[in-house]
Order: C-alpha cells, then structure tokens, then sequence
C-alpha cells in the first residue's frame, strides 16, 4: 500500500510535506475562525476564500509552462519560503493587536499566487520523485493520504490550539513547518532534471498545453467534471465555521472536529486509492463517490445535531477525495511525459482554480437563504452532475482504452473492474 515509500527521494518529501501539511490546515482553520470572529459575516469568508484560490485560476496555466521548463524543485523551495513568510507575517500582525480584513485579504492574495505556481510544480515533481515509473499511481495515492492525514490532524489541532494560543500561534506553527520541507528538497539526490530548451515562446507552449488538454476526450471529460465538484464542494468547506457557531451552536474546539471527521474520510479514501495496483475501472468509482459527496451534502443541510454532521461529514470527506484523488490519478496515468507540467496546471486550474467561484457563491447564497439550504442546494447540484457525469462513462472508456493498451495499463490486471 505505501511502496512508494522506497524510493528515497519520495520518503524525504512524504515526511517534509505531512509536517508542512499540517501547519496548512492549522492556519486553514485559524484564518476562517479569525475572519469570521472579527466580522461576524458568511460573505466576508466567502470574500477572503475567493481572493485566496482565484490566482490559481488565472496563473495555474501560466504556472505549468514554467513547471515544464524550468528546475522544479528550486521552485518549490521558492513557493515554500515565500509561503513561510506570509505566516510568520500574518502571526506578527495578530500578535501585534492590529489585525485588520483590510490587511488579510491583500495577504490572502498574496498566498493565491504562490500556490498557483507551487500546486501544478508539486504535482508534476512527485511523478519525478518516485524511481519505478509504476510506482506512479501509488505515490499519487500515497501523497492524497499524507494530504488527509494532515487534514485530520491540523484542523483539530487548530480548533484546540486558538483556544490556547490564539490564532497568531497557528500562523506561527504553520511558518514553522515550511522547515521541513526546504529541508528536505536539499537532501534529495535527483538526476539532472529534463527540463525544456527555451527556444519555443512562452506562450506558444500555453497554447500547445491547452490543446493538447481539451482535445483528449478523456482528460477533458475528467476536468470538467472535477471543476463542477469543485464549485459545489466549496461551500461546504467555507461554511463551517458558520454551521459550527449559528446551527450547531459550537466553539473552535467543534470546528476542528468537524473539518478533521471530514479529514478522517478522506484518508480512508486515500488508503482505499493507495491499495489499488492499477487504474482501471477508477472511472467508476468517481461517479460512485461524487454520488456519495452530493448525499452527504444534502442531509448536512437538514442536520442541527453534531452527532449526526460528525459522521456525514466523515462520508462527505470519503467521497471528495476518492472523487479528486481517482480523477488527478487518471489525468497523470493519461498524460504524455513532455507535457506533464501544464495538463497538470490545467488540473490545478479545474480543481483549486475553481474553488473560489464556490467559495464566492456559497457565501453569499449563505447570507441570503442560510447556510443548511446552501448546503442543501449544492448537495442536490452536484448529484445532477454525478448523474450527467456517469452517462458519458462509455465515450470515455472508448477514448481511454486505446491509450490504456498503449502504455501498457490494460495488461497489468486481468480481473480489474473494468
């Protein structure tokens, strides 16, 4: 389940980024509990969420150019410094008494950018990292259990620690954690890296990215799905601080329960993915688990106990995540080697690039209809979706099989779900 693990190189980033990760998710959490305890308002997160995930939008092809042309972990060790200096900054404004959303959101800005840049190069270094190329599906799956392994324990963590320390520790901690993994991109040994001459024009390798993405049916299809689920994804996780204070009736401490039961179905998606030797039939299970998700989002809008979110949140967790993890595993399974960084940024475009307009929308359907019926409606468009989703399976299984045969997937198991 974690043979990924013996390639060196992958072991020195697992370990960097689960210590990173979860300084993430504890400054996830203190950020939504700060913004909405200073303004009291579901717009304003919606606000922040959306100023913090739309550069990703708009960067994240620009970002997979660069992905496919230059040195990739120097520019992860650029991403994750200038992300260590956000926090540290962040915690001295809080600690300093003049924490203000007038200085959150251009800082939250800032963020955006870095990971529209840092996420597409993540994602096309770890294939780089692993020293089997069959190694790839499961390292994929590996590095979805390190994400949610990190979910569960950084937002419960936070939810304790703002009691403690204050939200301004959380920053602190998580500017800390970036260490972790500078640390190790040095320590890795990596082959001189194949990286693109700059003899093409910048924008003439965007255009070729772009096409080479939206003409295959089969990774097309896989987007534009994942951008859907994506949006309806997002006020889910926008509104929990809301749910926790106004329908559950909690406190921080609720909070990172909460979002960490989310993050305990999502390992078990990820361990699910990781035990999985090849990638047919995944295609099936991404419609099972968006099914899943949209269910789990409908019966939070009824819920107003925290013993019954608990667990449907632990469902709806499990869901995205076989839903993301499956999708990104295809997408990488599908894509030429030479053109890795930028179908990858346009993945990144789809999956975080499509956050914002969520987290837009949720908040402000929030403080129109409320929070449960908000959930409730993106639980009930997600399921059309799911639906619309699953009856294009046949198409995409016509267009996907040829390449499957030719890179020699469809021979790796002769009694996978197909």
């Amino acid at each position: 389940m974690l043979r990924a693990l013996n390639s060196r190189n992958f072991r020195l980033y697992f370990a960097g980024q689960l210590v990173s990760l979860v300084g993430t998710w504890m400054q996830m959490v203190a950020m939504s509990w700060l913004v909405y305890r200073l303004t009291d308002s579901a717009a304003t997160l919606g606000y922040i969420g959306f100023l913090s995930q739309i550069p990703t939008f708009v960067l994240a092809p620009l970002a997979g150019v660069v992905a496919d042309r230059w040195n990739r972990r120097s520019m992860m060790v650029v991403t994750q410094t200038l992300a260590m200096l956000q926090a540290f900054f962040l915690a001295f404004l809080v600690w300093s008494g003049t924490a203000a959303v007038w200085q959150i959101i251009p800082l939250s800005l800032l963020l955006g950018v870095i990971n529209a840049f840092d996420a597409p190069v993540r994602q096309a270094f770890t294939v780089d990292l692993v020293d089997r190329k069959e190694d790839m599906v499961n390292a994929i799956a590996v590095s979805s259990i390190m994400f949610n392994g990190a979910r569960l324990i950084g937002p419960t963590v936070a939810g304790l620690s703002i009691a403690v320390i204050g939200e301004a520790g959380c920053f602190f901690l998580n500017g800390v954690s970036f260490l972790a993994v500078i640390v190790a991109m040095f320590m890795m040994r990596l082959a001189p890296p194949k990286v693109r001459t700059l003899e093409s024009r910048l924008m003439q390798d965007l255009k070729e990215g772009a096409s080479y993405t939206f003409r295959s049916i089969p990774i097309r299809i896989l987007l534009l799905f994942l951008a859907l689920m994506s949006v309806v994804s997002m006020p889910l996780q926008t509104l929990m601080p809301v749910m926790t204070k106004q329908v559950l009736h909690g406190s921080a401490a609720m909070l990172g329960f909460l979002v960490g039961a989310a993050g305990v179905g999502s390992l078990i998606g990820g361990l699910y993915l990781a035990q999985r030797r090849d990638v047919l039939g995944l295609e099936k299970r991404i419609a099972f688990s968006a099914g899943l998700f949209g269910v789990a989002a409908v019966a939070l809008g009824f819920t107003r106990s925290v013993w019954i979110a608990l667990p449907l949140a632990v469902v709806a967790g499990l869901g995205l995540m076989v839903q993301a993890g499956s999708s990104t595993t295809l997408v990488q399974t599908l894509v030429e080697d030479d053109k890795r960084g930028r179908v990858m940024s346009f993945q990144t475009m789809a999956f975080m690039g499509m956050m914002p307009f969520g987290s837009l929308l949720g908040g402000v359907l929030a403080d129109w209809i409320g929070a449960p019926a908000t959930l409730l409606l993106s639980g009930v468009i997600c399921l059309v979706g799911t639906l619309a989703f699953a009856r294009q399976l046949d198409t995409w299984r016509q267009h996907a099989h040829p390449v499957y045969e030719r890179i020699g997937v469809m021979g790796q198991s002769g009694k996978s779900d197909k």
